[in-house]
């Protein structure tokens, strides 16, 4: 979430569009170079932490990016998602080759939709071929559609349906196509399973264990509590729109965490480390089919991606982008290197190159 704002393109593995010798300051600075308004990274390794920021926190007022500062993280909330589903798979209280009309009846229909033969594994990979709702979304049109539906509250159901008005993009288990309506009903699907939201899982299952102080799920809550900074849209027209304040129910289990850099790092290098699922569900989250539409080499398994690295190999991690705000999130498959960065604004093609050039040369060494 939002897809039509995630803006996922990534290099070939080879390719790193800054110089290596590059240090992170230089490379944070690129990111604010590129037309991101503001930037901070972190990057773990055993030698330790390093954490910088660029660029303002709020335009107009010189006020600098906080290193600690909280942000949307966007569709990396569908890490989070599916981690808790391959929980419960693991407790035997689903499988995911369930079919979604199993646990959601009647849901998914019409329109040549048919929930009986989408699987769980579909959703969680992105080969359901439902359409995505966010394209239709109408805040996604103008700023004057934003700031009039800013503040409206989506149920999930209503989020769904939205979908349901339009065709299958591909038939079940054919075809790659990034829909965050897969995820929407993930999380209808943990509250159907448990009788507790997708929220309360991720609390109990991640957020409290991992001592994630920072990591939040705000439901219908509009505003970022911690210090932040702002996020900024221009819908085409040119002139930045502060958009930092929405709210997030129009993201739901597809994209509505709010986080830090550090905490995202201790999520993902307990996740890819094992610490938070059991070595055959960590396979199976692992298990990628090729997504090239996110870009050369890139595949996508169960909520988590694999990109190249130039130097060879690759990392997991799953970028996002929702109103005002672009993440992008790497470890290596070793859990001994990860890197989280965070910047706000339109971005634009040498921004988002910029910032994978930060991480690839990073996860590299």
């Amino acid at each position: 979430m939002l897809a039509s704002t995630l803006g996922i393109t990534l290099t070939a593995a080879g390719q790193a569009p800054s110089k290596a010798t590059d240090s992170l300051q230089q490379q944070a600075n690129a990111i604010v170079a590129g037309g991101a308004v503001g930037a901070l990274a972190e990057v773990s390794t055993p030698d330790g932490q390093r954490s910088v920021s660029a660029g303002t926190a709020q335009e107009g007022t010189g006020r600098p990016v906080p290193k600690d500062g909280e942000f949307r993280i966007g569709s990396a909330t569908k890490t989070f998602v599916a981690t808790v589903i391959l929980q419960l798979a693991d407790e035997g209280r689903l499988s995911l080759d369930d079919t979604v009309a199993h646990w959601l009846p009647g849901v998914v229909a019409g329109n040549a939709n048919d929930g009986a033969k989408i699987t769980i594994r579909q959703l969680l990979n992105h080969t359901s071929g439902i359409y995505d709702y966010t394209q239709d979304l109408s805040e996604m049109t103008s700023a004057t559609a934003f700031q009039q539906d800013r503040f409206r509250t989506y149920t999930p159901e209503q989020l769904v349906a939205m979908a349901m008005r339009h065709a299958p993009v591909a038939a079940p288990g054919t075809a790659f196509a990034y829909s965050d309506t897969d995820y929407v009903l993930a999380g209808m699907i943990v509250q159907r399973v448990t009788g507790h939201t997708w929220a309360e899982e991720v609390d109990a299952r991640i957020i409290a264990p991992l001592g994630l102080k920072h990591t939040v799920v705000p439901g219908t809550f509009p505003f970022i509590v911690g210090p932040y900074a702002h996020g900024y849209m221009s819908f085409g027209a040119g002139k930045l729109l502060d958009v930092s304040a929405f709210n997030p129910s129009a993201a739901d289990a597809s994209g509505s965490i709010i986080s830090t850099a550090d905490d995202l790092t201790r999520f993902y290098t307990a996740l890819v480390g094992g610490r938070l699922l059991r070595a055959a569900q960590l396979a199976q989250m692992e298990t990628t089919v090729p997504a090239s539409a996110l870009g050369p080499g890139v595949r996508y398994g169960l909520g988590l991606g694999w990109v190249p690295l130039s130097c060879g190999g690759g990392y997991y991690g799953h970028p996002g982008g929702i109103f005002g705000y672009n993440t992008w999130d790497g470890v290596t498959a070793d859990a001994q290197r990860a890197v989280v960065v965070s910047d706000t604004g339109d971005g634009s093609d040498a921004s988002q190159q910029a910032v994978i050039g930060l991480v690839d040369q990073q996860l590299c060494g």
